[in-house]
């Protein structure tokens, strides 16, 4: 009998919650074959079958979140179970007296499923079945059909809902709902609860972390943005696309090389600083299911042009949950661009530990400033906040980063000429 269990699949991954079985006991299967598609902090990912075999029995529940070691299912081996047929044939009239015993104990222990796979979050899961909703039920909105919150929420504002003692109508179900707490009373509504696990409780314990182990400290800066928002723009009229985040990620990679202490981790335990050669630069991005931080890697060897595509393509993918554990490791410096929400001026954002250093950069505003010849010009001002363990830099040398990344960014030039 073979023991399919819970593996680490990521950085740090210490639990995952069950979001789909592909099979049910009884089920043959190949070697590979996707057996259960789990969800992590950071990804959703699939534990495929060891060998070939027959499915025996299913000890998790989807919605459930195990640790990491936790058996999720047992099944045979097609070895073992040839070894079996050897050692004791089976007649055909004993193959039909047992078959419907086998399917019984099978649907026993596994409802029969629909063979098309719902695309799904494990939240928007969670609010159908809080609501007593079928999800397969629903018909899909997101990419390629996933089922996503308002989804469910539609659906269930054209239903009637059971409740125990009475059947009220939902008419006017949302997440967004600014209903009084006199009129919810008088509906009686339960308050609504948001679960605390997966990525969201990952996310949690990580930040917990990071901030109680590393001495936070954040240095606050403008920058010029004019030129390098000029030079985007001739680009882009000339068909060449380039994105400001590809620019300011190579601008960081550049500061780097010239403070490569930012780009380094501290090992308290060994008593020493790990200066990495890679620049490793993660993105952090707002995902439907809580943020996240896939990473490019060796920027330092990357044209900008180059650096765009591969921003793109891991924005895209995360936000469709597509990434692979690969995408989301071996970061060594993130930078975090809220300025795109354009609702932050400024912010002390929490290291993602082991890391040292990240830079947040908020949005850009056009506001009169007073230039070299004491005249007042009309600039486009960003605000940047860069957070670094105080443990393993000094706020001077801080200052002398974020100067140098202002050099590149003011003076995109001077970009030009270091990457020659």
């Amino acid at each position: 009998m073979i023991e399919v269990k819970l593996h680490d699949i990521g950085e740090g991954m210490s639990e995952a919650e069950i979001v789909y079985f592909f099979v049910k006991p009884g089920d043959h299967v190949k070697a590979d074959d996707p057996l259960i598609e789990v969800q992590t902090d950071k990804m959703t990912a699939q534990i495929p079958a060891p060998r070939a075999g027959v499915i025996k029995e299913i000890q998790v529940q989807e919605g459930e979140t195990v640790s990491v070691g936790t058996t999720v299912l047992t099944m045979e081996s097609d070895q073992a179970g040839s070894e079996k047929k050897s050692a004791a044939p089976i007649s055909s009239s004993e193959k039909t007296a047992a078959s419907p015993s086998e399917g019984e104990a099978a649907a026993a222990v596994m409802p029969k499923r629909s063979a098309r796979r719902i695309l799904a979050s494990p939240y928007t899961r969670k609010i159908a079945r809080d609501h007593g909703v079928d999800i397969e039920a629903i018909a899909g909105t997101g990419p390629g059909g996933r089922v996503m919150d308002e989804d469910v929420y539609q659906y269930i504002n054209q239903q009637k809902v059971e409740v125990p003692g009475k059947t009220q109508e939902r008419t006017s179900i949302s997440h967004q709902e600014n209903t009084s707490r006199e009129s919810l009373s008088s509906v009686n509504t339960a308050e609504e609860t948001i679960p605390y696990k997966g990525r969201r409780k990952q996310i949690a314990e990580k930040m917990t972390y990071s901030i109680k182990t590393i001495p936070h400290c954040t240095h606050f800066e403008e920058v010029d943005v004019t030129e390098v928002l000029a030079l985007a723009q001739q680009l882009k009229d000339s068909g060449v696309n380039v994105s400001l985040s590809a620019i300011f990620i190579k601008a960081v990679s550049l500061a780097l090389r010239d403070f490569p202490i930012f780009n380094a981790e501290l090992n308290e335990e060994k008593e020493v600083i790990h200066v990495y050669q890679h620049h490793n630069i993660g993105i952090a991005v707002a995902a439907e299911e809580g943020l996240i931080v896939p990473v490019i890697h060796q920027v330092e060897h990357k044209s900008i042009h180059q650096i765009h595509q591969e921003m793109k393509d891991l924005t895209a993918r995360a936000m469709e949950n597509k990434l692979t554990s690969s995408d989301l490791r071996g970061g060594t410096f993130t930078i975090s661009n809220v300025g795109p929400l354009k609702g932050s001026t400024g912010a002390t954002p929490i290291i993602n530990h082991p890391q040292t250093g990240l830079l947040a950069l908020h949005k850009t505003k056009k506001r009169p400033v007073v230039n070299e010849q004491d005249e007042i010009v009309i600039r486009s001002m960003m605000n940047i906040s860069m957070s670094f363990d105080h443990r393993v830099a000094d706020g001077a040398t801080a200052v002398a980063f974020t100067n140098r990344f202002l050099e590149f960014i003011e003076k995109p030039a001077f970009m030009l000429v270091e990457m020659m």
